[in-house]
């Protein structure tokens, strides 16, 4: 699969995402511009993207292109002032690719440098896929969620303590002030 550098589409977002976004992440939630398409953009389940097919290999870009994503009703979005594209998105937006405990909060790393601490604001959720596998996610902001990596699942679990609840005991996390079912205690 090629690399993906440049294309007209790509630089255009870029240069405007950028213009918007100098400090901090952009307010794409204020924003709806006159504009509104679609583009050949795909997020993964593994958290890479893929542009007209070919792997966009430049992590700046992914980066910059991740601070300007909107989760609409309607689906998934990269967002400027002056135009909104749809883009497709086979699981989660991010991927979280790390855990660190940092006193009483678990504070999760994605695959585009985010960082978030799991609490009343940024739940974990975990659903159980069609293959029976458990599929754990983490809140970003502003509907935008993390699949959880398979590793650092396993540093959950390896955190977990057992609750017992009307349907059990239970394995869960907690993290600022909240607690967090994680799956089963067998």
């Amino acid at each position: 699969m090629a690399d993906v550098q440049d294309s007209k589409a790509l630089d255009r977002v870029a240069e405007a995402a950028g213009a918007a976004g100098k400090r901090g992440l952009p307010p794409v939630h204020l924003w709806n511009p006159p504009h509104v398409g679609e583009i050949d953009i795909v997020i993964r389940r593994d958290g890479t993207w893929v542009h007209e097919g070919g792997v966009i290999g430049r992590e700046a870009l992914v980066r910059l292109f991740s601070t300007i994503l909107r989760k609409d009703p309607d689906g998934v979005y990269l967002v400027t002032p002056v135009e909104k594209l749809k883009v497709r998105v086979e699981d989660a937006p991010f991927v979280a690719v790390r855990v660190d405990r940092d006193g009483e909060a678990l504070r999760f790393t994605t695959n585009v440098g985010d960082e978030v601490e799991a609490g009343p604001d940024n739940p974990i959720r975990v659903e159980i896929g069609a293959d029976g596998e458990p599929r754990p996610y983490v809140h970003v902001r502003r509907g935008l969620e993390a699949l959880i990596a398979r590793p650092v699942f396993y540093e959950l679990a390896d955190l977990a303590e057992e609750r017992t609840t009307p349907d059990g005991p239970v394995l869960g996390v907690g993290s600022r002030g909240a607690w967090f079912p994680i799956g089963p205690a067998q």
